[in-house]
């Protein structure tokens, strides 16, 4: 069992940045894969970025390539989702999940969730 909590959130000037925390409880953290999802008002939740469990591989969609970054830290139980270059469209509530395999761009790929931190783009 794994508990996700995300932070970092709020809101921020189009053109900014932000960095995203999720933190993990447990010991076995690092024998998870994660990923960051985001879920806009009225429309489905969508992948945004993937890492392996040692972070050496790492997976983004293809509208975020480029201005986000995701990256973990196995002593600290968190993984992180960095990003640049902020839109309007980037407004969103952002979950991080745990996936015991692969990290998957499939919700259903993935066994645990966090509650989610929000992220507003003003323009």
């Amino acid at each position: 069992q794994v508990q996700l909590v995300e932070s970092g959130g709020g809101l921020v000037q189009a053109g900014g940045s932000l960095r995203l925390s999720c933190a993990a409880s447990g010991r076995t953290f690092s024998s998870y894969a994660m990923g960051w999802f985001r879920q806009a008002p009225g429309k489905e939740r969508e992948f945004v970025a993937g890492i392996s469990r040692s972070g050496g591989s790492t997976y983004y969609a293809d509208s975020v390539k480029g201005r986000f970054t995701i990256s973990r830290d196995n002593v600290k139980n968190t993984v992180y989702l960095q990003i640049f270059s902020l839109k309007p469209e980037d407004t969103a509530v952002y979950y991080c999940a745990a996936a015991h395999f692969a990290a998957g761009q499939g919700l259903n790929e993935y066994d645990f969730w966090g509650q989610g931190t929000q992220v507003t783009v003003s323009s």
